[in-house]
């Protein structure tokens, strides 16, 4: 076991015995919270040697290392009292103004929270994180890897699962996409930063010089409006090298629609938008009546369509009821093959988000400018072996060689097929088309299945109703 996995065992321990920490979603934003501190402290150390006339925007007596390096510097009430009337208070209220660096602590504390109760056990957790020297390399190359892991585990905690990608997934769609030097890279809806660290480490190989370090740092754009992967992201930027981390919190859904111009468009679209979700009511006032909706994943489909440059690539996460679904769903799949060229679609098995949710999941890859001819679908098979996935047996980026090695030399396989413009608009814009190699199954298609649920459903109703009828006759 390396001294840093032992420092995180220590931390989870510690934390597991105080009573004000409940579950794995409090536990991981504490953890991450004073993790942020340390990693910024490090920060300060490297950026006092190498910028000009730099100042800290946190007051001296708030900084780490004069309140959390020593090991017998403050602890219990005292402790819990310096947190909660002193070190909270001003960081929330931090001058943004003063620096970039104030608007980043700024705005990941605004919406954290202390949760731990007992000073004592505060205080050696602070002593495990203060063991981790984040300007070391080796080091942060380590804890990037339990960071990680860290990250999987909000698979377990509730809703928080809807922040993590499997690693498989997101390094795969980066790969395909391949983004360069120089291209602005967006994620609408971040999450934890998947998509972005694994773009900067997609695009890391091409720096030569500090300028393209800085070129790199300015193409990286991400959003996310939850406080726990806002923390999260701007933390799991930071231990890819980058200074001032470019994620605001914020919703990209709340500007109107027609208030985005030119130069607001991205060479690159990387993301998983909430799905399932809805939005806040008057939302969707935000956006032409086509196209108006209470489904997340609807709106960012459009907004994603409006922000690409022409010639951009987006690689989008998409469940099963968006390729076959009506309405304002159809609308946004003409829209998307009439302004774009969507040349693939990689169809994910079940499983792949498990245990947040089972529903089954689409990757679909498209360019603007141009429309779309025909379709080439991929249908990913499990592993020999396998039925599902689940938290010990993850989807692999092993998995997609065969996806690799097929995308620049297509031809129809067992699980490659493609289909016209014309024959997908023929169906309505339906694009939940099976794979025609594999026998049929026989549930039939979403509608046939509705249809038979609602008639099973009407005869169990009148069966229900006839047993009342007898039981009421029997005891009339």
């Amino acid at each position: 076991m390396s001294s840093i996995t032992g420092n995180i065992k220590s931390i989870r321990d510690v934390m597991r015995k105080d009573t004000g920490v409940d579950g794995d979603a409090q536990r991981i934003s504490q953890m991450v919270w004073m993790i942020f501190m340390k990693i910024f402290a490090d920060k300060e150390e490297e950026w006092e040697l190498v910028l000009d006339d730099y100042q800290s925007p946190i007051p001296d007596h708030l900084k780490w290392n004069n309140w959390a390096s020593d090991d017998e510097g403050l602890t219990g009430d005292e402790l819990m009292d310096f947190i909660n009337n002193e070190l909270f208070p001003t960081l929330k209220e931090l001058d943004i103004t003063f620096s970039p660096q104030a608007r980043i602590i700024r705005s990941v504390f605004e919406d954290t929270y202390n949760y731990m109760k007992n000073g004592t056990l505060f205080r050696q957790v602070i002593n495990e994180i203060d063991k981790i020297d984040f300007n070391r390399q080796q080091e942060r190359h380590l804890f990037n890897d339990i960071y990680e892991t860290i990250l999987k585990q909000l698979q377990s905690a509730g809703s928080a699962g809807e922040y993590y990608t499997p690693r498989g997934v997101t390094q795969f769609m980066v790969d395909i996409i391949n983004p360069q030097l120089g291209e602005t890279i967006l994620d609408p809806a971040c999450g934890t930063g998947g998509f972005l660290t694994c773009s900067i480490e997609h695009v890391r190989d091409q720096l030569n010089t500090p300028k393209d370090r800085d070129i790199l740092q300015a193409s990286i754009r991400g959003i996310e409006k939850k406080p726990l992967p806002h923390l999260l992201c701007t933390t799991n930027l930071m231990l890819h090298g980058f200074d001032l981390p470019a994620v605001q919190r914020d919703n990209y859904l709340n500007k109107p629609y027609a208030d985005w111009g030119s130069s607001d468009r991205v060479d690159i679209i990387l993301t998983n938008p909430p799905f399932g979700g809805v939005e806040e009511d008057g939302m969707e006032t935000n956006f032409p009546s086509k196209f108006r909706t209470k489904e997340t994943a609807d709106l960012f489909l459009a907004l994603i369509m409006k922000l690409l440059k022409n010639g951009g690539r987006a690689a989008v996460v998409l469940p099963d009821g968006t390729l076959f679904g009506e309405g304002v769903k159809t609308r946004l799949k003409q829209e998307l093959m009439e302004r774009c060229n969507l040349h693939t679609i990689v169809r994910l098995p079940n499983g792949v988000f498990n245990p947040y949710t089972g529903i089954r999941t689409n990757l679909l890859f498209f360019e603007k400018g141009s429309p779309t001819k025909e379709i080439w679908y991929y249908e990913h098979p499990y592993p020999e072996g396998y039925k599902s996935y689940n938290k010990s047996k993850p989807i692999t980026i092993k998995e997609f060689d065969a996806e690799k090695a097929w995308w620049n030399n297509r031809e129809e396989t067992k699980h490659a097929w493609k289909v016209s413009a014309e024959e997908i608009i023929s169906r309505g814009y339906n694009l939940d088309i099976k794979n025609p190699h594999e026998e049929a199954d026989d549930l039939g298609s979403p509608e046939e299945i509705l249809n038979h649920y609602r008639a099973t459903e009407s005869k169990i109703n009148a069966i229900q109703d006839e047993i009342v009828k007898v039981l009421t006759e029997a005891l009339g």
